[in-house]
């Protein structure tokens, strides 16, 4: 139950309310100043159709976001971070994970170029899920008739992570990649690049990834050579995770993104950006 359903329920008149609630956030912000990061989380959110986006930075050590602003994704956006935090602060930060936006990179290396770039493992991913439902959608083109039928209603089932599969979903699973090798291969080989993030030398993970390379000859999947060339392209900030001192949690910014999607439809037709702003901003800080 949302606070304004609590409003609505009591009877209360839910500015009111909304206007103690953004009140209470704006004194734990006051009771949680932001430290000096070491390590900055830095992704977008889309506020509504139509391609709006705001930025959220993250302190990955102290696991809070930090920043919430900006008018868009842009490097001014980025830049507005960077001088609301302040170059002496700005100075320590001495790693950035981030997509693989220029824009984001460009403003982190000009405003504190001491930071390491690193690219967020899940992102990397969700890269790697398109190009393999490309694939499929190559299969479902390519095939007929009952081929075809093994494919069809199959997108949730061949993108979801096993342990989210109920035992009906795991035995359609099975049965595709049975019936098709392509589709089969494929998955295979999205399912080892994972282990691309387990190595602890820049040299093992570019053997790995070499070795993941190679097998892809022959297998005609060109949505997966598409992505190795991304790989190659942004390799010093995937490699970068392989150095123990940036390891950090990847996992919190993907937590994040889920918490922020979940107060986004609790808020879902709120106009309130500020609202908005402090409900992220206080996602992981105590009551007070």
């Amino acid at each position: 139950m949302t606070v304004k359903d609590v409003a609505k329920e009591l009877k209360l008149d839910w500015h009111a309310v909304k206007a103690l609630e953004k009140e209470y956030m704006q004194e734990q912000l006051r009771h949680n100043p932001v430290a000096a990061p070491r390590a900055i989380g830095i992704d977008e959110i889309s506020l509504r159709k139509g391609h709006i986006y705001r930025i959220v930075v993250s302190d990955l050590e102290r696991r809070r976001p930090i920043w919430f602003g900006g008018e868009d994704r842009s490097e001014e956006s980025m830049d507005m971070f960077y001088e609301w935090l302040g170059p002496k602060k700005a100075k320590k930060i001495q790693l950035a994970v981030m997509d693989m936006w220029k824009a984001f990179e460009k403003s982190t290396k000009k405003n504190t170029p001491g930071a390491a770039i690193l690219y967020d493992k899940f992102h990397v991913i969700r890269h790697l899920g398109d190009a393999l439902d490309k694939v499929r959608k190559v299969e479902y083109a390519r095939l007929s008739g009952n081929d075809r039928s093994y494919i069809k209603g199959q997108k949730y089932t061949l993108l979801s992570n096993r342990e989210n599969l109920t035992l009906d979903g795991k035995k359609s699973l099975k049965k595709l990649l049975k019936a098709n090798k392509r589709l089969n291969a494929a998955d295979l080989l999205k399912e080892s690049f994972g282990q691309l993030w387990s190595y602890q030398t820049e040299g093992w993970a570019r053997r790995f990834f070499d070795n993941w390379k190679n097998a892809l000859k022959w297998q005609r999947l060109e949505p997966y050579e598409k992505f190795a060339k991304m790989i190659e392209r942004h390799w010093y900030g995937i490699a970068a995770y392989s150095r123990p001192e940036n390891k950090v949690s990847l996992g919190f910014v993907e937590g994040l993104n889920n918490k922020i999607r979940v107060i986004q439809r609790r808020a879902y037709g709120l106009r309130d950006e500020e609202y908005l702003r402090l409900k992220i901003l206080t996602s992981m800080l105590k009551e007070i």
